[in-house]
């Protein structure tokens, strides 16, 4: 099976997640656990408190019992996997760890949340972790989520906590508000199943929300050498019939693609990881010419290709492209 580290970090900060209680943190702060930039050490640093780390830290415990940390995803979904990082805790990291989760409708407070009301179920039993590493779990199937508690025993330093699974969109409220939907972005249960390259960006960029920050934050593939094309595939959050697309490369200013074009089939159940085979691929956008640094909106340019469940974007030869949107009514 794919590493489940593939599929979208739920807790995300950029997603919306947060610490949003933790029973201490002495040394360092809760909401270092949520940071999308990768921890870092500073030799040499120190606060009021003690040693400046890039994680959440507690104090020594003296007494019984464990500390504990209440994240809320930014997107509520289907926990398939954990990774706990204990990166630069050598010496202070916790000796094992465990998670619970829930799904708490509203916004419910910490109170709420670490009060006799919430019904928290076990993830992840009580784990032994390794210090200075990412220590990675798969986790029990469990209900959409919206909550996580991370448990570490007694006590110590977390640098960051990621937690991988499938989004659970609340599709009646998105049927409500009407009009189009984004059925490629990641709130809505988007994923990047496949690409040919991502040498210099991941695939998952693609379908973050906003426009790209800068080049780092879209899908980009190294030069290519030899024929062939690079592509990437989107199992949309839902099936749909795709009426407006938008292909936008932002930032890519010399390494944007020449041309695109996009294609979609129906096929449930099916991973569709490679660009050829079987499939009964139909041509959503014919091969269409790229600007640099442009957000490109596709109407009147798609053929009607039917109901969809994947998506596959062509691009040629190689380059960047920062987003792909895939609008749909319900």
């Amino acid at each position: 099976m794919e590493d489940f580290r593939t599929l979208v970090d739920l807790a995300s900060e950029r997603l919306g997640g947060s610490v949003i209680a933790a029973n201490d943190e002495f040394f360092a702060a809760k909401e270092n656990l949520v940071r999308d930039a990768s921890p870092v050490f500073r030799e040499g640093e120190y606060t009021e408190r003690g040693k400046w780390m890039d994680g959440w830290e507690t104090r020594r415990r003296r007494e019984p019992g464990h500390d504990w940390a209440v994240v809320r995803l930014g997107l509520p979904g289907h926990l398939e996997g954990v990774v706990v990082d204990t990166a630069h805790f050598k010496g202070n990291f916790p000796e094992s760890c465990s998670i619970e989760a829930c799904e708490a409708l509203g916004h419910p407070d910490a109170a709420q949340l670490t009060g006799p009301g919430t019904s928290w179920t076990e993830v992840l039993p009580r784990t032994p972790l390794q210090g200075d590493c990412e220590n990675a779990f798969a986790v029990r199937p469990v209900h959409r989520s919206t909550h996580l508690r991370l448990n570490i025993f007694p006590d110590g330093g977390v640098a960051r906590l990621r937690t991988f699974g499938l989004v659970a969109p609340d599709w009646e409220r998105l049927a409500r508000a009407g009009g189009l939907v984004d059925l490629a972005a990641v709130e809505n249960g988007g994923l990047v199943v496949a690409a040919s390259d991502m040498f210099f960006g991941s695939r998952q960029n693609l379908i973050l929300p906003g426009r790209g920050r800068d080049m780092s934050d879209g899908w980009e593939t190294r030069r290519r050498r030899g024929p062939g094309n690079d592509w990437a595939i989107v199992r949309l959050g839902r099936e749909g019939a795709i009426r407006s697309v938008e292909v936008d490369t932002l930032h890519y200013k010399g390494n944007a693609p020449g041309s695109c074009s996009i294609e979609a089939i129906r096929a449930e159940g099916e991973r569709l990881e490679a660009p050829g085979g079987s499939a009964a691929w139909r041509e959503l956008l014919p091969r269409s010419p790229l600007q640099p640094n442009t957000l490109h909106r596709f109407e009147e340019e798609l053929a009607d290709a039917g109901v969809a469940t994947h998506v596959r974007l062509s691009i040629f030869p190689d380059g960047g492209v920062s987003r792909l949107r895939l609008f749909s009514r319900l």
